[in-house]
């Protein structure tokens, strides 16, 4: 059974759901999950998860995001983005480079964001968006997010300064809205903003070289074998021909070298256990003097092949995270 990361890079106006039904079909399997939704508007890095590589989705969801963005001052939409109607417009043309550049290192580093309230989090068990669309005045709470670079590439100004288009990059912690960023940074400059164009260019070690197009795909389903995938994803831990036994039967083994320091393994962020062969046996965590397997795969029955069961922890990409999209 076909199991591993497909990276898509995922064309405009189709939903993250969109491409997860498409693959299903490419891969002939229905266990496909995502890691992280993109909004239809954007385009760029989705990774998808087959079979039983669903189970590493779960620690990719969390890893940080990089985007390249058009964010356009002077105008507010109802979504943030250019989806959503245009409900004020106040002229750029008195908005300065200097102050854009202000503005934009206000909103890096670790900052509290307001997410989108067009967005997939849930209010009372409905999505925020669709109590929006019912005419609903949603208003979320703010939530940590932190801004690892925000960098501003160009500015353009457009109908006599009218509007403002600055092209920047973003590498931001999981759970960021750029289109929260985008609105921000318009109120904050007191013109208003929304987000034009996105583009995810990286989801933790996955990039938008790695990815290729639904059609690229349709012609050659490349898939990131799961060893590969776990080596990039995680820190790695190469087992012994006893150890690689002992853990394949689910019982625990001496800890890893980093435990009991801010290295150790975690059930949230587990380490990579390799066989000598080099195939992914388990993912690790370290308590005290132990290391005890998260979730066990079998070595020698093929790629990508679960005899164990996780924690409970695990989940597929089927699940919306709520995170930018």
């Amino acid at each position: 059974m076909l199991s591993g990361l497909v990276i898509v890079d995922k064309p405009q106006g189709w939903t993250s759901h969109d491409v997860v039904g498409r693959m299903r079909r490419l891969a002939g399997t229905r266990k496909v999950g995502h890691a992280g939704t993109l909004d239809p508007m954007a385009t760029g890095v989705l990774v998808l998860g087959i079979n039983k590589a669903t189970r590493l989705l779960t620690y990719i969801v969390g890893t940080s995001k990089t985007y390249t963005a058009t964010i356009r001052l002077g105008e507010t939409t109802i979504t943030d983005d250019a989806e959503g109607e245009v409900t004020e417009a106040r002229s750029a043309a008195d908005v300065t480079d200097p102050a854009i550049a202000a503005g934009v290192a206000a909103l890096t580093g670790s900052i509290q964001q307001v997410p989108s309230s067009v967005s997939a989090i849930k209010v009372n068990g409905e999505r925020s968006y669709a109590r929006v669309r019912s005419g609903e005045e949603v208003k979320l709470a703010a939530r940590p997010v932190t801004i690892h670079r925000f960098d501003i590439h160009s500015t353009r100004r457009i109908d006599g300064g009218r509007v403002v288009d600055v092209d920047v990059t973003v590498e931001c912690s999981s759970g960021t809205y750029i289109r929260a960023l985008a609105r921000d940074l318009g109120s904050a400059l007191g013109v208003g903003g929304h987000l034009t164009a996105l583009r995810r260019t990286q989801v933790g070690p996955y990039t938008l070289e790695q990815a290729r197009t639904l059609e690229e795909l349709a012609e050659e389903l490349e898939v990131l074998e799961m060893s590969l995938a776990a080596r990039s994803l995680m820190p790695n831990r190469e087992l012994s021909d006893e150890e690689t036994t002992e853990i394949s039967f689910g019982r625990r083994i001496a800890a890893g070298p980093g435990a009991g320091t801010a290295d150790a393994a975690t059930a949230e962020k587990p380490a990579a256990a390799f066989a000598p062969s080099g195939e992914l046996v388990a993912l690790l965590a370290d308590t005290g003097s132990f290391a005890k397997p998260v979730l066990v795969f079998a070595p020698g029955t093929g790629p990508g092949s679960v005899t164990g069961a996780g924690t409970g922890q695990e989940k597929t990409g089927h699940e919306k995270t709520g995170q930018e999209k």
